[in-house]
């Protein structure tokens, strides 16, 4: 992996609102989030501070988490305790396309990406533990994420992936031949093809230097860029190789125990053969859980399921 270079602050813009998991820039250069409360806001002009103001689009009743933003200006939006929602930000209408599968509540959807045939390709992270009892998930590596497919017209989506560590963020390739899913907590991403002699195989994309979040494509051609929510924790890679009792009874402890982020935060971009174009990392950070990034003009914005606003950044020189 090539050097990494500093992730030089600019400002913060507060939201007043806990939690903007998942950032997500539309073509006007505005940034959509969702936060705790279970509102999805649009903030204008992120990369000035004086300028910068934020409205209120929709609220989904639960606790939204990625976005994807469709052609037609409306989002569908993975929420934790309803499930795969479309939401029209025009109206402000929230419409239900998944809530179960197999006769099994969705209860933490993460992230989600559309294909140009209207097809929605989503994660769940973990099927035993819930958002709130996250780091149980990530404690125990249960294996128990998904990837799932929701093709246009139906009513409940199929299980594509099964056994996956914590799946998270979620992107096409830039020729739609495959998906990038990122498995938290496996530190790694992971490639599902869709066309070919091997479509539903999975195997190996990219190794990280620490947790992955959310995924951001910039772009058709862009760079894929990814938020390292956590570095590399080693007593944590000992423990996921410990016996399934032992996993379980640390993450008991886990769930109840005070829980503060990292200070070391990081993004990565690489392109569609996994090789890194930028790294970016900065210790004791003030902003801490980096759970997603995206570039706004010479700007990138940085979320945080931690926070409570979203931290805007220089972006790099293209390579």
């Amino acid at each position: 992996m090539d050097r990494s270079t500093a992730l030089v602050p600019l400002h913060y813009l507060s939201l007043r609102a806990r939690g903007p998991e998942d950032v997500v820039a539309d073509p006007h250069g505005r940034v959509l989030t969702g936060v705790e409360d279970g509102r999805i806001l649009r903030v204008h002009h992120p990369g000035d501070p004086l300028e910068a103001r934020t409205e209120v689009l929709a609220e989904t009743g639960g606790r939204p988490l990625g976005l994807e933003l469709l052609p037609d200006g409306d989002l569908v939006v993975c929420d934790a305790e309803r499930g795969l929602l479309r939401v029209g930000p025009h109206d402000g209408t929230v419409r239900v396309l998944a809530d179960a599968v197999a006769g099994e509540r969705l209860r933490f959807c993460s992230n989600a990406v559309a294909a140009p045939d209207g097809t929605v390709y989503f994660t769940v992270s973990s099927r035993r533990h819930p958002l709130g009892r996250w780091i149980g998930d990530i404690v125990e590596h249960t294996g128990t994420g998904r990837l799932l497919r929701l093709a246009p017209g139906d009513r409940e989506p199929e299980v594509l992936l099964d056994g996956l560590q914590f799946a998270n963020g979620l992107t096409l390739s830039a020729d739609g031949s495959f998906l990038v899913i990122a498995e938290t907590g496996s530190c790694r991403l992971t490639r599902c093809r869709l066309t070919g002699p091997r479509a539903g195989h999975a195997e190996p994309f990219a190794e990280l230097p620490g947790m992955p979040d959310n995924l951001w494509r910039e772009g058709p051609d862009g760079p894929l860029w990814i938020a390292l929510a956590s570095p590399r924790v080693p007593p944590l890679d000992l423990l996921h190789r410990a016996p399934p009792a032992v996993r379980r009874a640390a993450a008991r402890a886990a769930v109840h125990a005070p829980y503060r982020p990292s200070g070391t935060v990081g993004v990565v971009a690489v392109d569609d053969r996994g090789r890194t174009v930028h790294r970016l990392t900065r210790r004791r950070s003030g902003f801490r859980m980096v759970t997603s990034v995206c570039a706004v003009g010479d700007h990138l914005v940085l979320g945080s399921l931690w926070e409570s606003g979203m931290a805007v950044c220089a972006r790099p020189a293209a390579r």
